[in-house]
């Protein structure tokens, strides 16, 4: 018996489960159960909260969006200086 337990939107913990037939083979057995999960959406919702980040304030935004620009300019006036030296954006493996 394989089964998978998982929340929903409700915080209700639900049961992905499958039961071994007679004479099935478990490779047919996992098959059925990926299935299962495939149709009951819990990798869908694993992957959307996978990144999840909480909504910042909108002082911190600001103060990002300043920095990067401060930053920026910095850059845009050493590279005009020559002092700044530009190579390839990404590596080659």
């Amino acid at each position: 018996m394989l089964y998978l337990p998982h929340l929903t939107e409700k915080g209700v913990v639900h049961l992905v489960e499958v039961k071994r037939k007679d004479n099935e083979s478990f490779e047919s057995l996992l098959r059925r159960f990926n299935r299962k999960i495939q149709q009951s959406g819990v990798l869908v919702r694993a992957r959307k909260i996978r990144f999840f980040e909480p909504t910042r304030s909108r002082n911190l935004l600001r103060e990002d969006a300043a920095r990067r620009a401060v930053n920026r300019e910095k850059r845009e006036e050493l590279k005009k200086m020559g002092k700044l030296v530009v190579g390839p954006k990404f590596k080659r493996r």
